[in-house]
């Protein structure tokens, strides 16, 4: 029998010992579950997240042992709730990301392991495990795409989503290996998603990643009952590598190299600005130049750019420079950046339409512009020059983001703050923080508590 891909993948997703995780990137996933549970508590008002926790409700058979949906006091089946956690956790672009593939990991696999972990009561160091292997798996997709998925008009997460999801679901549900390899080949059927929404500003970007979250649970439950999955989804003939990049796109081993031995999970960089990730750089060079020289003092900025980020972040202008919508903002260098100039912050208050009728953001936003570098793109990488009002000009490189716990943290409480009390915040950010068998049932209640803003 040929040997895929999916069965290395398996091997490792259901034989790799808890114990031999290493401590580092257990302390990590611990940070990856506080910045998800933040960002599904920051963004449960919105409106793309009240309909999804809507259909969430619609569509669960409200099991007594299931997992907790955010503001509802029933639970739910677990594929649901993290569909519609999934959702919300991405909704304001402030998760974290993949620099090589711009693939989303933590919002789907975070949204997975809260889910099943609560409905089988799984101990804590097992819990982070898993988030562990996923975002393993992730790494190892992602990076065997690079970022041809979006050259080619797919949305990379809604392509490795589902598989990402399928692999953490197999690990938390006990699969074995045989039935891991079905989930996988099953989930990669459910493998989608289309950058359109580039155009119009609409939101089915969000919903690939609570899809991912909620195919890959499907996935698992049904390789689970013997449902057959086929073994080479991922680098056969007709596999995803093949069907979406052509079939000369896979490297021999480029999905399993270093499974195990080499752990890359840590390279999927935090946000701590409400943006597309290739932005975020851009700000934090701004807010320096701002605090060296001060707002009043800078005429202009030229942010020099990565050509494949051009289309996401800077085109069609007419759009990027005077935003008329959530993800008109999410995805304007122009916007965000001059809020960074103007303001010396970045936050959730970018995406509100009061912000986005601004004279002052908007004449800033017209002074920002960009240039096109083709010497950059290995990572989010580039270049700010300030042109000041006394005539010098001044070159700032971005700095790519780093895990910064302290700044998690204080990101994690701001937006718990928007849907908990100050006493439930800190009840939910000590059971994050520190070591609890059954932290996933502690977190539900607390979830279950939150006000979404939705009323009867």
């Amino acid at each position: 029998m040929t040997r895929f891909a999916a069965h290395e993948i398996a091997a490792f997703v259901t034989g790799f010992a808890t114990g031999d995780v290493p401590e580092t990137a257990i302390a990590i996933a611990r940070l990856r579950v506080l910045d998800t549970v933040g960002l599904v508590l920051g963004g449960c008002d919105t409106l793309a997240s009240h309909a999804a926790i809507g259909v969430a409700r619609d569509n669960s058979a409200r099991p007594a042992r299931g997992a907790s949906l955010i503001g509802d006091a029933a639970s739910v089946a677990p594929a649901w709730a993290a569909f519609a956690h999934g959702v919300i956790a991405h909704c304001r672009d402030f998760d974290d990301t993949f620099s090589d593939s711009v693939v989303h990991p933590g919002s789907t696999i975070n949204a997975v392991a809260l889910a099943l972990a609560e409905t089988r009561a799984i101990p804590t160091r097992d819990v982070l495990a898993a988030i562990v292997i996923g975002y393993e798996v992730a790494a190892r997709l992602g990076s065997a795409a690079g970022r041809r998925l979006h050259a080619r008009g797919f949305h990379a997460t809604g392509i490795h989503g589902p598989i990402i999801a399928a692999c953490v679901a197999a690990r938390l549900s006990g699969l074995d290996a045989t039935q891991t390899v079905s989930a996988i080949g099953l989930a990669a059927s459910m493998s989608g998603g289309l950058l359109q929404f580039l155009e119009d500003a609409s939101w089915s970007k969000w919903l690939h990643v609570g899809w991912s979250a909620h195919g890959g649970i499907i996935a698992a439950e049904l390789a689970a009952r013997g449902f057959r999955g086929p073994a080479g989804a991922l680098d056969g003939e007709n596999g995803v590598f093949a069907a979406f990049l052509g079939r000369d796109a896979l490297q021999p081993d480029a999905l399993t190299a270093g499974l195990g031995r080499v752990w890359r999970g840590g390279e999927a960089l935090p946000k701590y600005f409400p943006c597309a990730h290739v932005i975020q750089p851009y700000i934090a060079a701004t807010l320096a130049l701002r605090a060296e020289f001060g707002a009043a003092d800078i005429a202009a900025l030229d942010c020099h750019i990565a050509p494949w980020a051009v289309p996401i972040v800077c085109e069609p202008q007419a759009n990027k420079r005077a935003p008329t919508g959530e993800m008109d903002a999410i995805a304007s260098l122009f916007f965000q950046v001059a809020m960074a100039w103007v303001d010396g912050d970045v936050g959730l208050e970018v995406l509100t339409a009061a912000s986005h009728g601004r004279i002052d953001l908007l004449k800033a936003a017209a002074l920002v512009s960009y240039h096109v570098d083709a010497t950059l793109g290995a990572g989010f990488d580039g270049r700010v020059v300030a042109a000041l009002r006394d005539g010098r000009v001044v070159t700032r490189i971005v700095p790519e983001p780093a895990i910064l716990p302290d700044a998690i943290m204080r990101k994690f409480i701001m937006l718990a703050r928007r849907s908990l009390s100050d006493d439930r915040v800190a009840v939910l950010r000590d059971v994050l923080t520190l070591e609890q068998e059954m932290w996933p049932s502690e977190i539900g209640a607390v979830l279950r508590a939150a006000d979404t803003g939705i009323r009867p």
